[in-house]
């Protein structure tokens, strides 16, 4: 399996996932979605964005415009990372939701760009 279709396949689950059941989704990461209901409605936003990062990479022919679809979820991908960073050194986010929500996001930068390099060759 290409790094593109794993990374496409993923954000669908996760995405779907999400959507679907938010607080289990919440609590896979370490949210105390019991404590904090309004977090299921942020899952649910997470989880239509990494749906429609996945349409757009299948819906789009190799070239410009799904290179332009990788470059965003890459960005997104790492703007998460940061922002796991940022909620455990504000105290905000337990130290463990933040490792597994900035590791995933990595792996998916990670993906992200092998799925750009393999289609720029």
């Amino acid at each position: 399996m290409t790094p593109a279709l794993l990374l496409s396949g993923i954000r669908l689950a996760v995405g779907a996932g999400a959507w679907a059941s938010p607080g289990l989704a919440g609590k896979a990461f370490g949210l105390d979605t019991d404590a904090n209901p309004q977090a299921t409605y942020l899952a649910r936003l997470f989880g239509v964005r990494d749906a429609v990062l996945a349409a757009g990479t299948l819906a789009t022919t190799p070239g410009v415009e799904r290179n332009l679809w990788w470059k965003l979820g890459i960005a997104t991908d790492a703007l998460d990372v940061a922002a796991a960073v940022v909620g455990v050194r504000e105290g905000r986010l337990p130290v463990r939701t933040g490792i597994l929500g900035g590791l995933t996001a990595a792996g998916a930068v990670a993906l992200g760009v092998l799925a750009l390099r393999s289609e720029e060759d």
